[in-house]
């Protein structure tokens, strides 16, 4: 594994204790010798390509800064191991397309950390769309708010949004048409690092979502509503208990009779809420176990590369209409 930082700890401890961790590499040397007092049985090394020349290593683990996914992830399977790489994959959609086509010569696993895909109320909630209790889909929003992370190399949707957007991209089932964004720099003016960021997609069914990010805000929130026509679901990460409820609430259409014509009525209704059973399992030690079984049988990740590769692509093409003050960008 590389790249031991504040997010990579909790690969590593997960690895560690599914019994996969073999090697810990990260450029800083403090990190190193406090990672030396814990796992006492693990080749720790500054130097990546030690990790690349063991042939006793059959995958890595990436959890370097954003700009480094490409080349380290391009390494690493050139250097023939399976790969599971910190979202997003790359920068640029020609980078994510270049590390798919070397997995799928070299015939490696790549993986996307699309944590998401793997926490149980989203498992539920696409469960629940397949049963049809939702009826026909409308609409999605997010918001993925907070005060801080504050980063300097990249700004809040590179940040924050490949959760939301491959989140979206599992429910729906298909990509959206188009895609429109607008932000602003208000910490980093002169930098030009958006804070906040409003992203807006249609589909060409009809179908729409729009996600909210920043890391300027008073309240912290990770929330997903999904409005059907039969019913709505709503996803709030926050919560300790009961992340996922189903609201029975719409708008029915009764038809009634008169003298003189047949009227069409609409009819709120409110019903119950219903909170789903969830398993209580770390969402993080779902995807490692999913990216060790996926080497082992031999099976296509949920977020393979062709997955990380779509959202790039949005990310691709919603930085340009955010560049073009918000016009819309077909995709």
């Amino acid at each position: 594994m590389c790249g031991i930082g504040n997010w990579g700890k909790n690969h590593a401890r997960h690895f560690h204790d599914l019994g996969a961790l073999k090697g810990l590499c990260d450029s800083n040397r403090e990190t190193l010798k406090s990672l030396a007092e814990v796992y006492h049985e693990v080749r720790i090394t500054p130097d990546f390509s030690e990790i690349l020349a063991d042939s006793s290593i059959d995958a890595v683990v990436l959890a370097v800064p954003t700009f480094d996914h490409h080349a380290f992830a391009k390494s690493a399977l050139l250097s023939g191991k399976h790969v599971f790489v910190e979202k997003p994959m790359a920068i640029r959609a020609s980078e994510a397309e270049e590390l798919c086509v070397i997995a799928r010569r070299k015939k490696l696993k790549l993986m996307v950390g699309h944590l998401l895909l793997y926490h149980p109320a989203i498992l539920k909630m696409k469960e629940i769309i397949r049963s049809r209790e939702l009826g026909e889909i409308y609409y999605l929003y997010t918001q993925r708010l907070n005060l801080g992370q504050v980063r300097r190399d990249e700004n809040a949707m590179w940040s924050l949004a490949p959760h939301d957007i491959s989140v979206l991209l599992e429910l729906f089932g298909s990509r959206p048409a188009n895609v429109s964004a607008t932000g602003h720099s208000y910490i980093q003016r002169t930098r030009g690092i958006e804070d906040v960021i409003f992203m807006n997609f249609r589909f060409r069914d009809g179908r729409s979502a729009h996600i909210h990010l920043s890391w300027l805000d008073p309240h912290k929130i990770r929330r997903i509503t999904l409005v059907g026509s039969k019913k709505m679901v709503v996803f709030d990460d926050m919560e300790q208990s009961d992340k996922l409820k189903v609201y029975d609430k719409g708008v029915d259409h009764a038809k009634s009779r008169t003298l003189s014509a047949l009227i069409q009525a609409m009819v709120l209704r409110v019903g119950n809420v219903h909170a789903p059973f969830l398993e209580n399992i770390e969402p993080l030690k779902l995807e490692c176990m999913h990216f060790i079984d996926c080497i082992e049988k031999d099976r296509k990740p949920r977020s393979d590369g062709e997955n990380g590769l779509e959202v790039v692509r949005i990310l691709e093409a919603a930085t340009a209409s955010l560049r073009k003050g918000g016009k819309s960008v077909t995709l």
